[in-house]
């Protein structure tokens, strides 16, 4: 038996029937009428009982199914032109090689990674049914979210974020104990890292609820991936302890490049994939693919839409209230769902309270004993900040000749990320962390500052590799090397940038009046949802309008100050009036127009205008015929 599976948590997202109208100009703005129309690959949205994706290429409505044993399937419901996202194949574009192939398919043919620009048709979306449907589960989710084409987002000349395979992909290693060694093609995701990581660890499975929200016996409280049991040496005896490497924005085809090509820059990490298991196409992250949902997800196995940390900014409706959380950085980890589980909290449930467990500048350290992020240190803190003094020379100059301070900050970021390894090591002496979390965030700076495959971005990695090989030195001086498990992913890929476009398609909308929070690539639209009451004699009718998105006891507030236009025939205006605080406004209708031949138009300087018939029919636009009435 499968059971249909729309949202699990409604809270606003996606598009209701007071925002259709908002919702269709908004789609309009991004495929049809403005700049944005060339630099949107998709729009995606949940309306009425289905999930939507529009493109210029053609549109589908799918549906999501649950099977009793927590198996998702699709369905599509609805297509015009092509299904743009119907090739999801996780295996294309997945090598320096390829990409230079894929960017002259695309017909921009070039001999520099670092410039090449891929159309949509050459890549492909993989999962992507799966993680847009995901995001639609969490009530932060947003009531549209825009997929950039892989060369479209921004000023820097590298970017992430969309749903294409090559911003998707990650590098995905593991080391040590418990692994089978070799390289293998899985079609993995990264909600399959911390159950794998579970699973190798031995820990005990546990009540709670799988990929479907479906009771299950699993690894950690929500649980959307599995172990890769391919790589598993069940035979073998587990690892004690876990150390997670996390080379920021560092692209898959990149690190494979530098193995293949170049294997004595980064000997550190050549060395953990020699003894380890390497996934020969990485790991397709979580969407969108950005740092700070993408962390939480490597961190509980759950995507975005269900730990809710679904962007690194967020818009919380019921408290009209926009969330910075990448920007605010600082005590942010309560905003990750109760309902999920960290690496750090599964560690401490099953190896006790006083397992020792640490997030160094891991974007997502709840559960963590240390978490400087969460303005916890284990350790003595003079004698870090003194660690940290000493350290502080070992910056490139480069930065610097470059005329890029950024890049200096974020290298002083990681000297101060690994004078904490030494000063927490150090103070736990024999009893040695059981689980830490580790980001690197210079190869992110160099990824965006230079481009995913420039001479800067290959700097910044073989010096990270460098301060990986400091820290295998701490494992090897305590003789816990050879009994700890290794693993090394990145939180997303890396797509070089047309910086001439100068593109950002998700805030076009709000150039042609679109009202709304745009947070990057998701929009929060401000509507009106307004109800009409006819009296029994048919000769006036009442307007009250609301704002539609709800507070927190889930009541609409009524709405002072919406100018409220009834229309007759040829838009003959016959009356007007401007709501009071009751929100609530009455006009008196001639009794020979139907209801169905009077308009209301009621607008709001700082929400979408609503259009309606007093029938309650609406009057939206034919976005359908407008996108596809060329397409055969």
């Amino acid at each position: 038996m499968i059971r249909e599976y729309g949202p699990e948590r409604h809270g606003g997202q996606g598009l209701d029937p007071h925002q259709y109208e908002s919702g269709d100009r908004t789609i309009l703005a991004l495929l049809a009428e403005t700049v944005a129309a060339d630099q949107t690959d998709l729009v995606a949205t949940w309306r009425a009982d289905a999930y939507e994706v529009w493109s210029r290429r053609g549109m589908i409505r799918f549906k999501r199914y649950a099977g009793d044993d927590g198996a998702l399937s699709f369905k599509i419901v609805e297509q015009l032109g092509e299904n743009p996202v119907a090739n999801q194949d996780p295996f294309i574009v997945s090598t320096i090689e390829d990409e230079l192939d894929a960017a002259r398919l695309s017909g921009n043919p070039t001999g520099d990674a670092n410039r090449a620009y891929f159309e949509p048709h050459v890549l492909s979306h993989p999962y992507a049914y799966e993680r847009i449907a995901q995001l639609f589960d969490s009530p932060r989710a947003p009531d549209l979210v825009v997929s950039p084409k892989a060369y479209a987002y921004g000023l820097q000349p590298g970017q992430h974020g969309a749903l294409d395979v090559v911003q998707c992909r990650a590098p995905l290693v593991f080391a040590g104990p418990g692994v089978r060694a070799g390289v293998f093609q899985l079609s993995a995701r990264h909600v399959d890292i911390a159950p794998t990581i579970a699973s190798m660890m031995r820990f005990p499975k546990i009540a709670g609820l799988d990929a479907s929200g479906t009771a299950a016996q699993v690894y950690l409280k929500r649980q959307d991936g599995n172990p890769l049991s391919e790589i598993i040496d069940s035979q073998s005896e587990p690892p004690t302890r876990v150390y997670l490497i996390l080379l920021d924005g560092l692209s898959h085809s990149e690190l494979r490049y530098q193995l293949d090509s170049n294997r004595a820059a980064i000997p550190n990490l050549a060395g953990l994939v020699e003894r380890g298991a390497m996934l020969s196409h990485g790991s397709i992250v979580n969407f969108p693919s950005i740092t700070w949902p993408s962390h939480s997800t490597i961190m509980t196995g759950a995507w975005c839409g269900h730990h809710d940390v679904v962007n690194p900014t967020f818009h919380l409706r019921e408290h009209r209230e926009t969330v910075p959380i990448q920007g605010n950085i600082f005590e942010m980890e309560r905003y990750l769902n109760r309902d999920v589980e960290t690496l750090y909290e599964a560690f401490k449930r099953v190896h006790g309270q006083s397992a020792i467990t640490a997030s160094i500048h891991e974007p997502q350290g709840r559960g963590a004993d240390h978490a400087v992020f969460e303005r916890r240190i284990v350790g003595d803190k003079a004698r870090l900040k003194t660690l940290t003094q000493t350290m502080s020379n070992d910056i490139s100059p480069r930065w610097m000749a470059d005329d890029l301070p950024a890049m200096r900050r974020e290298e002083v970021v990681d000297i101060r990320g690994m004078a904490q390894v030494i000063n927490l090591f150090d103070h736990c002496a024999a009893d040695a962390p059981m689980f830490v979390a580790h980001e690197f965030v210079l190869t992110d700076g160099a990824g965006h500052d230079y481009g995913p495959h420039h001479d800067g971005l290959r700097e910044a990695l073989y010096r990270t590799d460098r301060r990986i090989g400091a820290v295998l030195d701490i494992f090897r001086q305590r003789g816990l090397l050879e009994s700890t498990l290794f693993v090394v992913s990145s939180d997303h890929g890396m797509a070089a940038q047309r910086v001439e476009l100068k593109a950002n398609p998700t805030c076009e909308p709000a150039r042609i009046g679109i009202q709304g929070v745009f947070a990057e690539p998701m929009i929060y639209l401000r509507d009106l949802r307004v109800e009409i009451e006819r009296a029994r004699d048919l000769r006036s009718v009442s307007v009250t309008v609301f704002d539609n998105d709800h507070l927190p006891d889930g009541e609409h507030p009524a709405l002072a100050g919406v100018r409220v236009t009834l229309y007759g025939r040829g838009d003959a205006v016959l009356a007007e009036a401007t709501t009071p605080d009751s929100g609530r406004i009455a006009f008196a209708t001639p009794a020979d127009l139907s209801d169905a031949e009077m308009t209301l138009r009621a607008e709001h300087s700082t929400f979408n205008r609503r259009t309606l018939r007093l029938d309650g029919t609406q009057t939206l636009p034919d976005i359908r015929k407008t996108l596809y009435r060329n397409l055969a």
